[in-house]
């Protein structure tokens, strides 16, 4: 340490210990914090002590019944930790009894101060930095502190439940460290005792019938085959995946969410040998007992693995695709060619939760379709993929909710009354829309795909956020459209589109509202800077009044707009499209003469 801060350090530790200077905010001790991390990194830590003891008498000033603030106290013990992370030091300290003090009883655990979440998140974090020898352990064993982290588990702080759980992982896998390198019993006699006691709590969790307590063991293990992949991990799954799997006996299966999560981590873990756990097994079993709602993360992540059976692959599938399947069948549509969403369409479980209410409807729909989203362009995706049907099940939910389909039961008409109006579905379904634009599909279907989005984009009911989920949905529309060889103009039916697309274009150019103006400038740009030199496409420009209300956009009172108007200006005058060359005089006119020499335009912050 330089000689000049150690002659400071004698002050500085009296004014934190007196508690009438009250320490103003946390960031001075957060740097004093990092100041001391950075020193004992590069040094020794007891050579610090020995040299500076008014450390010691800091950390023993703070034990003492004071109005001390919990910053400070947090602050105190987080300081001890950094400290006792180093073996001679920790042994140095634990020649006073200061640590038991700091972390055991008679500290703060017993006092006042421990109402404090600061506190009791100090304490997590000092104890989370000492852990790191095998002392750090044995004194964790006697002092009752992996008690006291249970019972922090379920703490009214999220913050410090969070850090005890990922504190008992860091023990955990801190126990059986020197167990990596061989494979440790499945007695639990054998293991460390600080293990012994962590697994044992878990398997008591377990057991539990209240939900918060198998939800912490869950989170516990989730974050331990996630971090640790020496071989111990598998035999601790071994001897822990009985119990998980009787979780699924239960009805309801309880803490359904923290059990894919867990079952996610084990089967990603590069240190399990999945088919030897029986991991396939359980995960298939795990399908068949989760609701609708909570099996598609699930299925999500299956289908996600590099490496599993197809036969549960098929199975994640069919259980994904089911609410869209249900789609189809309630508006009598055939599932397709390819069987998978046939095979679908039968799950009653399904019906029942589309039909329970519209947040649930809602719910359901849109994590399906976030979730297929996903999926699409992954490598490992499903093959073959029902490109067709998924098309339909998007268009279909989009007329569902305008009130346009054509309900074929009981089901699609209650379905149509539920989604009528609901943006959450229209904005999922054009999303997903939007990404199904990288496969095929017929003729007529593309034609209804760009039916449904011109109606969207013509609807006086479209809300701004879903008329510019629209745009970009159409604009890849487009640009997937089959092309002449040799030609990169817009094909035919695809230019018929443009030419009922640019009157709608130039309608939202008007609006009222500043976010579908900008929407609409944003789509003028991205179709100018692909197809500004084509010559099918500068027709139907220039014979619209598009470019000429892009030029009055310069003027907008909105600042995001002009800044649009700007770029897209730039773009039709590089191409020759723009109605009247525009002057360095006119607003904005120097700004586009750089912007179409390619330099990108500047966007400031809305006004008002």
């Amino acid at each position: 340490m330089d000689p000049e801060c150690s002659q400071l350090l004698p002050a500085l530790c009296a004014v934190l210990a007196d508690p009438r200077q009250p320490v103003a905010d946390d960031t001075c001790l957060e740097k004093l914090l990092d100041w001391f991390k950075t020193i004992t990194k590069a040094g020794s830590s007891l050579l610090l002590l020995q040299e500076n003891p008014c450390l010691v008498e800091l950390l023993c000033h703070v034990l003492k019944p004071q109005d001390l603030s919990s910053r400070v106290l947090s602050f105190s013990l987080r300081l001890a930790g950094v400290f006792a992370a180093q073996e001679d030091c920790f042994q140095y300290l634990q020649q006073g009894e200061l640590l038991p003090r700091l972390f055991g009883e008679p500290g703060p655990l017993g006092g006042a101060a421990w109402t404090a979440p600061s506190v009791r998140s100090g304490w997590i974090q000092g104890l989370r930095s000492l852990a790191q020898h095998p002392s750090a352990l044995h004194f964790l064993a006697d002092c009752g502190a992996v008690d006291t982290i249970f019972s922090l588990q379920g703490d009214s702080s999220l913050f410090v439940a969070s850090a005890a759980g990922q504190l008992l992982v860091h023990i955990l896998g801190l126990s059986m460290q020197g167990l990596a390198e061989g494979h440790p019993s499945l007695q639990a006699g054998d293991w460390p005792v600080c293990a012994q006691k962590i697994v044992g709590h878990i398997e008591e969790s377990l057991h539990s019938t209240a939900v918060p307590q198998i939800t912490q063991a869950l989170n516990v293990l989730t974050t331990t085959f996630g971090h640790c992949h020496d071989p111990w991990t598998q035999v601790l799954w071994v001897r822990l995946s009985p119990l998980v799997g009787s979780l699924l006996e239960k009805d309801p299966v309880p803490a359904a969410h923290s059990l894919v999560d867990l079952l996610l981590s084990v089967a990603r873990s590069p240190g399990l040998s999945s088919s030897s756990c029986g991991l396939w097994e359980t995960l298939a079993q795990t399908l068949n007992h989760l609701s609708p709602t909570q099996a598609g993360p699930l299925a999500l992540g299956i289908l996600k693995l590099q490496d599993c059976p197809q036969v549960l692959r098929a199975q994640a599938f069919v259980i994904l695709l089911q609410p869209l399947a249900c789609v189809l069948k309630a508006t009598g549509q055939d599932p397709g060619p390819s069987g998978v969403l046939d095979s679908a369409t039968g799950d009653s479980l399904t019906v029942d939760v589309l039909l329970s209410s519209k947040a649930a409807c809602v719910g359901l729909l849109c994590r399906t379709l976030a979730h297929l989203e996903l999926l699409q362009p992954l490598p490992q995706r499903p093959c073959p993929w029902p490109q067709e049907p998924l098309l339909g099940a998007a268009v279909t939910l989009l007329q569902l909710c305008r009130g346009s389909a054509s309900p074929a039961s009981d089901v699609g008409r209650h379905l149509c009354a539920l989604l009528l109006g609901c943006v959450r579905v229209q904005r999922a379904a054009l999303d997903f829309l939007g990404t199904l634009s990288q496969g095929t599909g017929p003729q007529e279907l593309v034609t209804e795909v760009f039916a449904v989005l011109l109606e969207y984009l013509r609807s006086p009911d479209s809300s701004p956020t879903v008329l510019k989920k629209a745009f970009q949905a159409t604009f890849r529309w487009l640009l997937s459209s089959p092309k002449t060889p040799g030609c990169c103009d817009l094909e035919p039916h695809a230019l018929l589109v443009l030419r009922e697309l640019l009157p709608v274009l130039q309608k939202r150019l008007c609006s009222p509202c500043w976010e579908v103006r900008d929407s609409g400038l944003e789509f003028l740009t991205q179709m100018t800077r692909h197809w500004g030199g084509q010559a099918g496409f500068r027709h139907a420009l220039l014979a619209s009044e598009v470019p000429k209300l892009t030029e009055q956009l310069l003027r907008d009172p909105e600042s995001y707009v002009r800044a649009s108007a700007v770029t897209v200006m730039g773009q039709l005058s590089s191409q020759g499209l723009h109605v009247t060359p525009v002057s360095p005089e006119h607003p904005g006119g120097q700004q586009i003469q750089r912007d179409s020499r390619g330099e990108p335009s500047c966007r400031s912050s809305p006004s008002g």
